[in-house]
């Protein structure tokens, strides 16, 4: 069913007569209708590989108009079904009401994607019903266009790595990124010093693992990053990515070996949870530090920011909390006079809710793009430009709410298994879930 289908023209008969000076029913606009709007129910679609697992959610409402959002990828679909007590009954509208109510629920990294996930159909929702963009309920767009940057599957031969990323560039992407960590030298003599199963595992976070790059080591990362510059050039940003779980000390060796190439940053070299370590690791380097994809809510953000420790932020709007939140976190950052990035790996559904959110952010710098192998990514939804991305970059939609007219079930269903269910099935199962809640006697 189409959204223009579920929307209708009409509303139930509010007693206006024709003749009698007031609209006909056949002219009343359900979108109008904002104050009688109640959600119904929350239904998800499972997809895969657009780029990775993906949940959409879907808010249907008493009115016939829905929301959609996305469930950060590779996390459970159950972190939003979980909240469909909280939201049954309720006006989609009062957002920022039904975030503060909801947002208990949610955590950082995967954990946020329920949460986040409601949060931008709630959005999607309340724009529909006041019939404007999204980017206009948070106050209004800096920018017509969003830039974004093609994020590249690694390769261990530098040379195809170079033309990996000179065939983004080709296709009109002017910002890349691409990975550059121990995994290319974990099969090589000499370039690691690391306890035994240090280096294959993936549960201990990076200052607990022992391992150390070697000055071979870095010789070689070096080599792979001069190759890759000669081939696309030094005028292209080209950030760095996923270097493995090595200790602070040599994330400032390679950092600082790095430097020559100019890297528009790099990237979660360690936790974001170490804030006096950041700190240090930036204090270190003449090259832009970039942390924050898996921190949920701005109070995760803001002891880096105080502590002047990273250079670039970089939520992800799927874990932060959503949009109002990443927005918010995106305005904290630039009173420390820092650029917020934003990470995604996401369908188009979550793609346009952080296009409004980079469009309504004074201090945004790219918008990751993780899907450029994807066919048939675009078409995901409908009444959006095709493809999405053109030149690089994202027009700002002007229809209401994220500004795409529906999600294409019939192009989604390529990108879903038996094995998941119907897209958008009844969820419910969920109904009669309770559980008291509060967080305070």
């Amino acid at each position: 069913m189409s959204q223009s289908d579920r929307l209708g023209t009409t509303t139930p008969n509010l007693g206006a007569r024709e003749g009698d000076g007031l609209l006909a029913e056949s002219n009343v606009n359900r979108r109008a209708r904002s104050s009688l709007l109640r959600i119904t129910d929350v239904r998800t679609a499972t997809l895969r590989g657009v780029p990775f697992l993906s949940h959409l959610v879907r808010i249907d409402t008493n009115q016939g108009i829905v929301g959609y959002g996305e469930v950060r990828d590779g996390a459970s679909k159950n972190y939003a079904l979980m909240l469909k007590r909280h939201l049954l009954g309720e006006n989609p509208c009062d957002v920022e009401r039904l975030f503060r109510k909801i947002s208990q629920f949610g955590g950082h990294a995967r954990q946020g994607g329920g949460v986040s996930g409601i949060e931008m159909a709630l959005w999607d929702l309340a724009g529909k019903a006041y019939d404007v963009p999204v980017y206009a309920l948070l106050g209004g767009k800096y920018r017509d266009e969003i830039l974004c940057y093609a994020d590249t599957p690694s390769c261990r031969d530098a040379s195809e790595m170079g033309e990996r990323l000179a065939e983004r560039r080709e296709r009109g992407f002017k910002w890349l990124k691409m990975d550059v960590g121990i995994d290319l030298l974990a099969d090589r003599e000499d370039m690691l010093a690391a306890p035994p199963g240090a280096v294959a595992s993936t549960r201990v976070m990076h200052p607990f693992t022992g391992i150390q790059i070697t000055r071979r080591g870095v010789d070689y990362l070096v080599a792979y990053v001069a190759r890759v510059r000669e081939i696309i050039g030094d005028e292209t940003p080209l950030s760095i990515d996923h270097f493995g779980h090595i200790g602070l000390e040599s994330c400032i060796r390679l950092a600082r070996a790095l430097e020559p190439f100019t890297p528009a940053w790099l990237e979660d070299m360690i936790p974001w949870q170490y804030t006096e370590q950041w700190r240090s690791l930036t204090d270190a380097v003449a090259t832009p530090t970039c942390t924050g994809e898996d921190i949920y809510l701005v109070e995760g953000v803001r002891p880096l920011l105080e502590r002047g420790a990273v250079r670039v932020i970089h939520p992800d709007p799927a874990t932060a909390g959503g949009i109002a939140e990443t927005k918010r976190i995106g305005d904290l950052a630039q009173g420390y006079g820092v650029p917020m990035a934003l990470h995604l790996a996401a369908s188009p559904v979550a793609t346009y809710a952080a296009v409004h959110i980079a469009a309504a952010t004074e201090n945004f710098l790219v918008l990751e793009h993780h899907a450029a192998d994807v066919e048939g990514w675009s078409g995901l939804v409908s009444g959006v430009p095709q493809p999405i991305i053109q030149n690089g970059v994202i027009r700002v939609p002007d229809a209401p709410g994220l500004g795409f007219e529906d999600v294409d079930e019939q192009a989604c269903r390529a990108f879903a298994s038996a094995s998941d269910g119907d897209l958008f099935a009844p969820s419910s199962e969920w109904d009669g879930d309770s559980s008291h809640d509060r967080l305070w006697s």
